[in-house]
């Protein structure tokens, strides 16, 4: 017998994503299938209008959308409640296209679902993917989700992914890649590892978290030879978080510790930047990863793959990493809701 099976299902909102990408295929996809819906009441954020039109043409049309006004109001068996943000700003629908007006729809998305989050009307949300340049062209000047959602709810955003057997925290997220070494400082890294160690207890149940730390140069400095961040700034940053209590190991070179497999042997690891976490975790996870943000007051996760503009419309986006984004949705805010129940008894 599932243990899950038993317990009262958890509201959670689904963001559309930008309606020329795949983020509304693989939203309708997702909140659509049954194992799901044992779990979760799914709200989907969004136009309506954009939903319906990829519900036509992908050949979903057995998804029954039903409008609301509000969460928790009363859904038709069978089917998946939408909560358009605005009617009036409903974009046209342009597969692979980067536009203004995407852009708009997606972040107004974002931000009815992240009110909605505040306000206790949704227990969690999952984002689908956004296009970092139609946002903006809308105007907006956030980097992406992250720094979006953290400006709304404060809190120090830490983004993280995750997959079953793998867990990557960045320390610089969205930084271009000749401001990172700056970026780093033994403050900001001392900081990282203990929120990360933080995470690990609060939103996934470890209790003693063990994170390794990557360095920021090639073989991890080679002492000096080949950068002296390793030695000044990171492997301080480690001795002064262990000084704390907390377990955290490195600096590793980045190469040789996926290589060996060394991720095995940690709870998690800390990456200095954005793509020297990101390209072996979606190499080793890519359908089945998340992108969670820890360090937040409320549970935000997404998947772990973009816009996808070259196959939108044709059907052949993978729910897979959206459907894993929803159960780490699930299973960070029951964990917090026992401990906020805990302390309350």
């Amino acid at each position: 017998m599932d243990p899950n099976a038993a317990k009262p299902r958890m509201r959670l909102a689904v963001t559309a994503g930008d309606p020329n990408g795949v983020g509304p295929e693989v939203a309708l996809k997702c909140v659509s299938d049954p194992r799901l819906l044992r779990y979760v009441e799914p709200v989907l954020v969004g136009p309506r209008g954009v939903l319906e039109r990829h519900r036509t043409d992908l050949g979903l049309q057995d998804v029954a959308l039903h409008t609301i006004s509000l969460p928790g109001e009363t859904v038709p068996v069978g089917a998946v409640a939408v909560l358009d943000p605005d009617p009036a700003l409903t974009p046209a629908v342009e597969y692979g296209a980067i536009t203004a007006a995407a852009g708009r729809a997606a972040m107004r998305a974002v931000e009815t679902a992240v009110r909605g989050c505040v306000e206790g009307s949704f227990d969690a949300m999952v984002t689908a993917p956004i296009s970092k340049e139609a946002i903006s062209l809308a105007g907006y000047d956030a980097p992406g989700h992250t720094e979006f959602i953290a400006g709304l709810t404060g809190g120090r955003p830490l983004m993280m992914l995750v997959s079953d057997r793998l867990r990557v925290a960045l320390v610089t997220a969205h930084v271009p890649l000749r401001a990172v070494p700056e970026a780093v400082t033994q403050g900001l890294v001392k900081q990282r590892i203990a929120d990360l160690s933080q995470s690990l207890r609060r939103d996934f149940g470890i209790e003693r978290p063990r994170v390794a730390v990557l360095g920021l140069n090639p073989h991890a400095g080679d002492g000096g030879v080949l950068g002296s961040e390793e030695r000044d700034v990171i492997a301080p940053a480690v001795r002064a978080a262990c000084a704390e209590g907390l377990h955290a190991f490195g600096p590793y070179p980045a190469d040789g510790f996926f290589a060996s497999r060394g991720f095995a042997e940690v709870d998690a690891v800390l990456a200095m930047y954005h793509d020297q976490g990101l390209v072996p975790f979606k190499t080793l996870a890519f359908e089945s990863g998340v992108n969670f943000t820890a360090g937040l007051p409320i549970v935000r996760t997404s998947p772990d793959h973009g816009t996808a503009y070259d196959i939108a419309g044709l059907g052949r986006a993978s729910a897979s990493s959206m459907r894993a984004a929803v159960y780490l949705a699930i299973d960070v805010a029951r964990r917090r809701r026992a401990v906020t129940e805990g302390h309350q008894g």
